[in-house]
């Protein structure tokens, strides 16, 4: 999880430098069919290709379209807003694990556990408020970032017992593909301007495979970790994300919280830390 943490920030990172001149789902688009071109052929050497059972196999496709969904959102957010202040905001992703770790999965979370993630919600509201005052919407792509984070990450504890680490982003690659190139083909269809393809310079194709290679690598790390430990003592330690694309943000782009947004990203923090104190202290 720690080394997911610390290559997830460069995802965004890198779409960021793509701002204005290629469209997030194209960005999406190169990424997962990276992702798909350099997985199969790893998953057919080592374990043979198969196709999956019905069931497992709507389950690959059900997490391809969320994953798909989460990374037009962010990729918009983060080349119109701040990256600090997106990740932030997406950072309620770990309270919402957190807390339906419990409800949905059968984990023990207690009521301090749930508290904090209240409070720790509060705290994504202060950084969403002055983004909100300037971007409008926009400000709120993070979250629905979240959402899809979190379904996605709840299917890969399901098919975690039956599909490994490898198999399983080969499958969501492909199927993010096929979702990125249908919202390209409808957006681009209808006229908006946001969803028209583009033929990228050197520059621009550079980008768009280090964010396949980047995106690939990160999430081979988010799988086999949540394979391996319980929902509630891995979700707080994404908070180093947090740590990292503040740092990067303000390295390559020069954005700088404002005090709200440090308020709240410091209520954030410390309601992620709360948790995962609590989680040690009741497992012994």
């Amino acid at each position: 999880m720690i080394a997911f943490a610390a290559l997830a920030p460069w995802i965004d990172i890198l779409a960021k430098m793509a701002a204005g001149s290629i469209p997030p789902v194209q960005m999406s688009l190169a990424r997962f069919a990276l992702q798909a071109a350099l997985l199969f052929p790893v998953v057919a050497l080592t374990a043979g290709l198969r196709l999956p059972a019905p069931r497992i196999l709507r389950l690959h496709l059900a997490r391809g379209v969320l994953m798909a969904l989460a990374s037009v959102a962010f990729i918009a957010a983060v080349q119109a807003m701040p990256l600090a202040d997106a990740m932030a905001i997406f950072f309620v992703t770990p309270l919402i694990l957190t807390a339906l770790g419990g409800l949905l999965l059968g984990e023990e979370v207690g009521w301090r556990r749930l508290s904090a993630c209240l409070v720790g919600f509060l705290g994504a509201i202060l950084v969403v408020r002055p983004s909100f005052a300037d971007l409008g919407w926009v400000a709120t792509l993070p979250l629905a970032t979240a959402l899809c984070f979190v379904a996605y990450i709840l299917l890969t504890r399901r098919l975690s017992g039956s599909e490994g680490a490898v198999a399983m982003q080969a499958w969501s690659g492909l199927f993010g593909t096929l979702t990125a190139a249908a919202l390209l083909v409808v957006g681009a269809s209808l006229g908006w301007a946001s969803f028209a393809p583009v033929w990228p310079d050197a520059g621009g194709w550079a980008l768009m495979a280090g964010t396949g290679i980047v995106a690939t690598v990160s999430h081979l790390f988010l799988v086999a970790a949540f394979a391996r430990a319980p929902t509630p003592i891995l979700a707080p330690l994404q908070y180093l994300e947090i740590v990292s694309a503040t740092l990067f943000g303000y390295w390559l782009f020069g954005d700088f919280p404002e005090p709200l947004t440090w308020a709240g990203i410091a209520i954030i923090v410390g309601s992620g830390l709360f948790v995962l104190w609590r989680e040690a202290r009741v497992r012994g």
